[in-house]
């Protein structure tokens, strides 16, 4: 069988640009001579719909799209993941469907087994799971047709209960196909892989893959479809962070490729562009604005920016206060000039005295603390916002992950802004990112990589006057955060009870800071935001 894997971008909602991109891959797919072309999951209608679900036009509008592409899957089958209807009068209102489309009409469904609803997941909040495990037969194969997490049944961190796989094994399946809406993380296509070769191993036959592609604000989704041999080696792997199509043709001798090489840090900026891009493309908004200080991460951040939207789109502006340094200030300058971003210059003393000022009599018989040292960032960040009001520019947020976990970071400041772009990248690995950067020509100054950071709010202020180094801060940050270990775990494995214990406390008093924060783009196996939800007012010390 000659099957075509379509990895396509979806935008939620967009019923008019998703139905035609399926529908010329369709269309390309025909020109290939191909008999089966493969979507992701829920490709009508876009993934995560979230409440939309819910929406009855939006629901209706989901079935037009569906047999309006349905029409077009003549002299070809099809295969893509829409919101099924179920017409039981018990459960939940809907399925997950994978919907077989042949002869212009809908030939089957299936419906997807396993909801997941951890981390950023809320599938039984929308979704009723199917009961009934059977293969369907396309073009004369037999066909064990899942969606997704459908293949994740016997993986230990997520212990479903019941086997599908198993089932559907009993059939003795000559081909398995997978339709997913998997977002990225840095850790998770290793995972991804194991999971689909151990089910092909397991049911002894090929299987296609195909993954959504695209950004949706905070979840990523990395394509990366591929399709497996018999062997569970690799045939195809399709592009990551971008839209691909692909014929593998199953009826001739098909090579096997090593799974292509990328570092944790390549992978994090290709997700960090994607998701720049769609968020302005899929918002409708075209030119962005953020505060540039000199520092690491707002040059990380401008970088980025100027990569994604291109420069012209990117207004760079610098805030200087009477702690602003000459070199940081260069520093700013010379990254505006490698990059061709537009800027400002707007001097912050005069209105921060004015602050001062007002606030003298209220003060009074106070000692200067960082209340002080607040009031220049929220200044900052009210400028910021004029200008993101005045002239239509979308305001950035440049804070990192390890800022955003101790509470290093002022509200209504510099925590402003309507998308945090390196929000779930720790401060070490914002260091290799600006690196990976300048991996072809010096983009962010050496100067800003290589100097000692600072929020620049007093005289020779240095982030390490108030947290741990950062190299050590961010092992224990990760250990509570990505592996949710217990203090004690971590004292266990080397690191100081009384450390430990600080960053535990500054990583739960700032719980109700990051609620306040702006969406994340998520990168990591757990970010802030929907995949990491705790409470404001517990009592509670990991």
């Amino acid at each position: 069988m000659k099957i075509a894997l379509a990895q396509l971008n979806y935008h939620i909602g967009n019923f008019p640009d998703n139905t035609a991109k399926i529908i010329t891959a369709i269309r390309n797919a025909k020109n290939e001579k191909a008999d089966l072309i493969v979507f992701a999951e829920l490709a009508v209608g876009g993934y995560p719909a979230k409440d939309l679900l819910r929406n009855h036009r939006f629901l209706a509008e989901c079935n037009q799209s569906l047999a309006e592409i349905a029409s077009h899957c003549t002299d070809i089958a099809c295969i893509l993941g829409a919101p099924v209807k179920n017409e039981d009068l018990e459960g939940k209102p809907l399925y997950n469907g994978a919907v077989y489309l042949e002869k212009g009409a809908i030939k089957e469904v299936v419906h997807k087994s396993f909801l997941p609803d951890y981390d950023v997941f809320d599938e039984y909040r929308y979704f009723e799971p199917n009961k009934h495990f059977n293969c369907i037969e396309i073009n004369g194969q037999k066909v064990a047709l899942t969606v997704c997490e459908d293949l994740w049944d016997d993986d230990t961190a997520n212990s479903y209960v019941g086997d599908l796989m198993s089932e559907l094994r009993k059939e003795d399946p000559t081909l398995i196909i997978n339709i997913a809406a998997s977002p990225f993380s840095y850790t998770h296509f290793q995972n991804r892989l194991n999971v689909l070769k151990r089910n092909v191993i397991k049911a002894a036959c090929p299987l296609v893959y195909v993954n959504q592609v695209g950004a949706h604000t905070d979840i990523i989704f990395d394509g990366r479809s591929l399709a497996l041999d018999r062997n569970g080696d690799i045939i195809s792997e399709l592009h990551s962070f971008e839209e691909d199509f692909r014929i593998i043709d199953f009826g001739t001798e098909l090579k096997t490729v090593a799974p292509r090489e990328t570092s944790e840090i390549e992978m994090i900026h290709g997700a960090l562009i994607l998701g720049l891009r769609d968020y302005f493309r899929k918002s409708g908004f075209k030119k962005a604005i953020l505060g540039l200080s000199g520092g690491l991460d707002s040059a990380v951040v401008a970088a980025l920016a100027c990569e994604a939207l291109g420069a012209e789109n990117v207004l760079a502006i610098l805030l200087p206060s009477k702690y602003s340094s000459d070199h940081s200030i260069k520093d700013a300058l010379d990254l505006v000039k490698n990059t061709g971003c537009e800027h400002q210059i707007i001097p912050i003393e005069d209105v921060a005295l004015s602050f001062e000022k007002v606030l003298k009599n209220s003060f009074k018989g106070t000692t200067p603390d960082t209340t002080e040292e607040n009031i220049q960032a929220r200044v900052r960040g009210t400028i910021l916002m004029a200008l993101s009001n005045k002239f239509g520019h979308i305001l950035l947020n440049t804070s990192n992950k390890s800022e955003a976990a101790v509470g290093y970071g002022t509200l209504y400041g510099d925590m402003a802004g309507s998308l945090s772009v390196i929000g779930d990248v720790y401060k070490t690995q914002a260091f290799a990112l600006a690196r990976y950067i300048n991996r072809e020509r010096e983009i962010i100054p050496i100067n800003t990589i290589v100097k000692p950071p600072s929020a620049e709010l007093r005289p020779d202020q240095k982030d390490s006057d108030s947290l741990p180094p950062y190299e050590i801060l961010d092992s224990v940050l990760f250990q509570l955060i990505e592996l949710e270990k217990a203090g004690s775990e971590i004292v266990n494995s080397g690191f100081e009870e009384s450390l430990v214990h600080r960053v535990s406390k500054l990583l739960n008093n700032a719980e109700f800071k990051r609620f306040q924060a702006p969406p994340i783009l998520r990168v990591s196996p757990k970010a802030f935001g929907s995949g990491r939800v705790m409470p404001l007012v517990a009592k509670f010390s990991f």
